[in-house]
């Protein structure tokens, strides 16, 4: 299988890239903007058709969600038009996408994890462009995975747990909010969750992953610096009001994965148990 891989240099990128050694039998087509332009629908085009891509790993987005409030055109360039044109492309040959989305599409109301079939209510630019795409995604091709996650980490790039790491070095006191609730997902094991979704084969629909329990910012700091070995740095709660950011995120976004390991037989690590492997992996 021709497998093309987009947004290749970010975190989840980069993991989908660590593993393709272990899939000697397809052949990986890894892109970032500097390959191709996935906001170019003829440029996208050409290197589907030009390539005989099978299958779309969509890794390329705009996640910069505070900058999303005041960048709305890119955000929905990216995050909206791309997915489409990626799909449609893709269709032309039969083939399948997998496109990565958020938590971001529901505002956090909820006192339950989150289902597949709840009702999506964006309260952010940023999770309306993901919804917009995820639809563009469904309605273009319909072999389709999109998968919804939420608080992405990894060893590569800038993310919420190298930045604890540094800012716990640095400083003597840190804020963090204690009334988000959430799952943090390390992407080595999405990466690893897709590969698997594309060995097994698509089953079209929609899907949440994230690792399993739940937890808040603040208390995924505490286990940060834990597991990295900081304590000269007090760590205390916040209220989300004491810390006002441009786009209004979730109060609560834990996600059901009931569904995506009932159809392809995953087994999801816990996440302090992933973020012990990524925290070692850093140290490494």
């Amino acid at each position: 299988m021709n497998i093309l891989i987009t947004g290749c240099n970010g975190q989840l990128g980069n993991e989908m890239q660590l593993l393709q050694k272990n899939y000697p039998q397809h052949t990986f087509f890894n892109t970032d903007v500097a390959e191709l332009d996935i906001t170019n629908q003829l440029a996208v085009d050409d290197y589907v058709q030009r390539h005989a891509i099978d299958c779309i790993v969509n890794c390329a987005a705009y996640t910069a969600v505070d900058k999303a409030e005041s960048n709305k055109e890119l955000c929905t360039t990216l995050n909206t038009v791309a997915p489409a044109y990626l799909a449609a492309s893709v269709a032309k040959r039969g083939g399948s996408i997998i496109q990565i989305s958020t938590d971001y599409v529901f505002d956090g109301t909820h006192h339950t994890p989150y289902v597949e079939t709840d009702t999506p209510a964006p309260d952010s630019v940023y999770g309306s462009t993901k919804l917009a795409g995820e639809l563009g995604v469904s309605k273009f091709c319909k072999n389709y995975v999109i998968i919804r996650t939420a608080w992405l980490y990894s060893t590569f790039g800038n993310n919420f747990v190298k930045t604890m790491i540094r800012l716990g070095k640095e400083k003597e006191e840190l804020g963090v909010i204690f009334d988000q609730i959430g799952t943090p997902t390390y992407a080595a094991d999405l990466a690893s969750a897709i590969m698997t979704i594309i060995e097994k084969g698509i089953v079209s629909g929609v899907y949440h992953y994230s690792n399993e329990g739940v937890t808040s910012w603040y208390d995924f700091t505490k286990a940060i610096h834990r597991l990295a070995g900081i304590d000269s740095c007090k760590v205390k709660p916040l209220h989300t009001s004491e810390y006002p950011t441009p786009a209004n995120r979730p109060a609560y976004s834990v996600l059901d994965k009931t569904k995506i390991k009932q159809t392809f037989g995953l087994e999801i690590p816990h996440w302090e148990e992933s973020l012990a492997t990524c925290i070692r992996a850093l140290k490494d």
